[in-house]
């Protein structure tokens, strides 16, 4: 199952984890929240009210109004409590009444999940609300949220408290999410495989006061130890220090507007912090970046002692590789960087590609090597295999097809043609006409 494959959490192990806890928290990182609402569904018993919090909602009593009149349209009787308490302003009041619906709904386990929780701000009627409802919870009641925000209280307080379970982070290299610190900091989600875009604690950056800004950021991001040299270098070669320096201080300092206006509390966060000669990530925000964990992916998947470690690795590389890195930004350091990790998403899909073929999983080979083809359509060894496959399953004139598509790649990039290897395999599928 590619739930099973994303999240390294079967159904058996879910269920577990998930047993006996009050609140089970999912933290949806890049595309995988449906992935997760579908394995949670296939491994759940549990009757399950789903809910996604919709654009324009602005306040806990607007949230639960809506709530109830969509629960109230599909389940007779459903929210009577918590209608009845939403004409008081209290927040403890409106958990406890949810409490009590959800446990007058149904004898059997009920799970409700919400959607879309960071559409709320997570202020202290909401965690008034929160606690309120969990603590309210009747033991066949379980609550589901995604959040990015998950290590902000109450969640943090629950997971400390052993009546919550983290699911989403199992195929991560850091464990930064869930380091339950006393001053939580800000989440930074960095996704540089597509367009690029960043996630400050749930909340797009949507303005970044120029491109410089935005582009620096980015080089920031995927450069986590860099000299002022190598930045001076790279984006203002033909400035002097001193008007480098003045440039380079403006755009940082922006950067960190962008960070910081996400926030929302009146601190300043930096991107960065110098240290030794090098400016490298801030203590002050918890990264996370799409590329950092697809390259380790790839790297790991380089030492692992067996097919199946070997593949699982790679799948989660092959998901996260979304897009070509920054298709929007068209400088040297951007384009030799999406030239570098577009290769390593090639060899990943020609990595799957051989585990199929030592498997004999024949068709599923050559998917991957069609893959890793369109990205690198100069690998002659890489054609090769593809007639060899399409020879094993009796397809003659696709295989065919193959070599002449090979012959004019050679002759139209490199001015040369076919190896001999490949000449006398073409010989082969000529005698199977």
């Amino acid at each position: 199952m590619i739930a099973e494959a994303i999240t390294n959490l079967n159904a058996e192990t879910f269920q577990q984890r998930a047993a006996g806890k009050k609140v089970i928290l999912l933290y949806p990182w890049a595309n995988y929240r449906t992935v997760f609402l579908t394995h949670f569904l296939r491994s759940s018993d549990a009757g399950l009210l789903y809910y996604r919090i919709p654009d324009g909602v602005q306040d806990l009593p607007s949230w639960l109004v809506d709530m109830n009149r969509e629960f109230g349209e599909a389940l007779a009787h459903f929210g009577s409590n918590l209608n009845t308490a939403l004409q008081q302003d209290e927040p403890a009041a409106y958990g406890e009444a949810l409490a009590a619906d959800l446990a007058a709904h149904s004898d059997h386990p009920i799970v409700l999940f919400i959607d879309e929780l960071d559409r709320m701000p997570l202020d202290d009627a909401m965690r008034e609300f929160v606690r309120a409802l969990v603590a309210s919870l009747p033991g066949h009641v379980q609550l589901a949220v995604s959040s990015r925000l998950l290590t902000y209280a109450p969640w943090y307080d629950f997971v400390q408290q052993g009546i919550a379970s983290v699911m989403g982070t199992e195929f991560r290299s850091d464990n930064g999410m869930f380091t339950l610190d006393e001053n939580p900091r800000p989440q930074l989600e960095v996704y540089s495989l597509g367009r690029g875009y960043a996630i400050v604690n749930g909340r797009h950056i949507t303005n970044w006061d120029g491109a410089l800004p935005r582009n620096l950021f980015f080089y920031f991001m995927d450069h986590p130890l860099v000299t002022r040299d190598e930045i001076f270098e790279t984006f203002w070669p033909d400035l002097s220090v001193k008007e480098a320096t003045n440039v380079f201080h403006v755009t940082k300092r922006k950067i960190s507007e962008r960070i910081s206006m996400q926030v929302m509390d009146g601190k300043n966060y930096e991107l960065t912090q110098y240290s030794g000669g090098f400016y490298m990530p801030s203590e002050k925000v918890i990264r996370h970046y799409d590329v950092a964990y697809f390259q380790d992916a790839i790297e790991r998947s380089m030492t692992a002692m067996k097919d199946e470690e070997e593949e699982h690795l790679l799948m989660q590389a092959i998901d996260l590789y979304r897009a070509p890195f920054l298709q929007t930004v068209d400088m040297r350091w951007a384009n030799d960087r999406r030239d570098h990790l577009r290769q390593l998403y090639a060899q990943a899909l020609i990595s799957m590609g051989r585990i199929h073929k030592r498997r004999e999983n024949r068709e599923h080979a050559l998917g991957f090597f069609v893959r890793a083809l369109k990205e690198t359509p100069e690998r002659e060894d890489i054609h090769r295999e593809v007639m060899n496959l399409y020879l094993q399953l009796g397809m003659v004139a696709d295989a065919r097809m193959q070599y002449q598509t090979l012959e004019r790649i050679l002759r139209d990039t490199l001015g040369i043609g076919p190896s001999r290897e490949t000449r006398e395999l073409f010989d082969t599928i000529e005698s199977r006409s």
